[in-house]
């Protein structure tokens, strides 16, 4: 099985989808979040594009320690720079599926925060993880779009918006 042209392609896939919500992205409402518990609008979809990153830092790395490390989520403000980080994200991780080898995948791969092991997964169910992220995010983002009003692109077929009853 060829795992690497699998997820090559799969986030292709989610790439462009996650494109036409970008690009239908309500820059008014940066702050908007359902519930005080919630995400604000601009967070939870900055956070969308930087998981197109992971699988290059999931095969670079054996760790995410969010308190030990570099990492600091970005400050976005507008549709454009959203698609800039988007484009640049998937270039990114394409590229690093692209010049992995089947056998990276199995190596371990761990989130902690100060050393705390969060979760620990092999390489390859570490990038099946982001993928589902990369869905799992952006539903919430269609949830959002659709209390305020704002047509859904289709994901995986035409959206409600797209047809017509």
């Amino acid at each position: 099985m060829d795992t690497l042209s699998q997820f090559k392609n799969e986030l292709e896939a989610e790439y462009q989808t996650t494109r036409k919500f970008f690009e239908a992205y309500p820059e008014e409402k940066n702050d908007y979040a359902p519930h005080e518990k919630s995400m604000k609008m601009l967070p939870l979809a900055t956070h969308i594009a930087e998981i197109f990153e992971w699988p290059n830092t999931m095969l670079k790395t054996s760790e995410l320690d969010f308190a030990n490390g570099d990492y600091q989520p970005k400050q976005l403000s507008t549709r454009e720079d959203l698609l800039q980080t988007l484009d640049q994200n998937f270039k990114s991780g394409k590229e690093a599926l692209e010049n992995a080898q089947e056998n990276d995948l199995n190596a371990s791969w761990a989130l902690k925060n100060d050393g705390q092991e969060l979760a620990k997964w092999s390489k390859y169910e570490s990038i099946r993880h982001a993928l589902n992220q990369i869905t799992h995010h952006r539903a919430q983002l269609g949830v959002y779009y659709r209390i305020n009003d704002i047509p859904l692109p289709g994901s995986y077929g035409p959206s409600a918006d797209q047809q017509s009853f």
